[in-house]
């Protein structure tokens, strides 16, 4: 997705600079310099945006060796990563260290959302002011919602994939059930999409089990699933069992499909389960 961000960059007119810890990925971009570091990338930017795939390759961007707050005075930070609250206050602290502002950034859409424009940029800073000279860049990806400071927009990206995870993994034991009972899944589709229109992004994966190309990753749901538990359970009432329960169907699923698309959250309820259902009930 990052590549993404960089490619919709370029082409609003915005000089980029690329790094990623694979140099050819970020060659095959094509879409400006190829730097050896972090620190290198930040040097002669004026905005910084990063988007990672967990807390700790946040840390290293950043905090590690020849990271980015080597070279991060007076820069703007943008992280876009889905690593929590407590990420988001330790880069917070980190850039006010060495002289850097941060933005915490999230958001909500995947590849074709970057490509038309038209992620939801949940955006945490101090006050909405603060956005600054990054508000231009933001807004050549999608719609930018200020979202109070940084650690709420890293709660709220939790929250927002917490209910991504659920009501995938209802869709999908309801086209389950009904395809069970002999309901057109098509149909089935219809009427779960009148009540969530996001699941038609993924009809083919739902109703015909094509699940690449990958939007969202098995794996990178439940990497968030995970964090978005372990943000719940540190404060009290901490009883959230629909979530809990979905990261347990989400794990069983990406323990041997980490690579595919989200639908492939039906594998939960595949033919096997199907079967033994449609046998008792023929001997019924």
């Amino acid at each position: 997705m990052g590549g993404a961000i960089a490619r919709r960059l370029k082409e609003g007119g915005f000089e980029v600079s690329v790094w990623d810890r694979t140099r050819n990925k970020a060659e095959a971009l094509g879409v400006g310099p190829v730097a050896d570091s972090p620190a290198d990338a930040t040097r002669n930017a004026d905005v910084v945006i990063s988007m990672v795939t967990g807390p700790e390759a946040v840390r290293v961007v950043y905090f590690g060796e020849n990271g980015a707050f080597q070279a991060s005075s007076n820069k703007i930070i943008v992280d876009m990563s889905t690593t929590g609250p407590g990420i988001a206050q330790e880069l917070e602290r980190g850039a006010e260290f060495n002289g850097a502002r941060l933005i915490e950034a999230p958001v909500i859409g995947s590849t074709p959302a970057v490509n038309s424009g038209s992620l939801f940029i949940l955006a945490g800073v101090p006050r909405a002011e603060d956005l600054g000279a990054a508000r231009p860049m933001l807004e050549q990806l999608g719609e930018v919602h200020y979202a109070g400071d940084p650690r709420s927009a890293a709660a709220l990206k939790l929250i927002a994939n917490s209910f991504l995870g659920i009501v995938s993994t209802a869709s999908a034991e309801l086209m389950a059930a009904g395809t069970v009972h002999g309901v057109d899944p098509e149909e089935v589709l219809t009427i779960l999409a009148r009540i969530w229109p996001g699941l038609r992004v993924r009809e083919a994966g739902f109703v015909k089990h094509m699940h690449e190309p990958t939007m969202f990753a098995m794996r990178d749901l439940l990497k968030d699933l995970d964090l978005a538990l372990a943000f719940y359970k540190s404060a009290d009432p901490s009883t959230v069992p629909l979530t809990s329960l979905t990261r347990e169907l989400v794990a069983r699923v990406a323990s041997e499909a980490p690579d595919l698309d989200i639908s492939a959250v039906v594998k939960a309820y595949a033919a096997p389960d199907a079967i033994s259902v449609r046998q008792k009930q023929e001997v019924g």
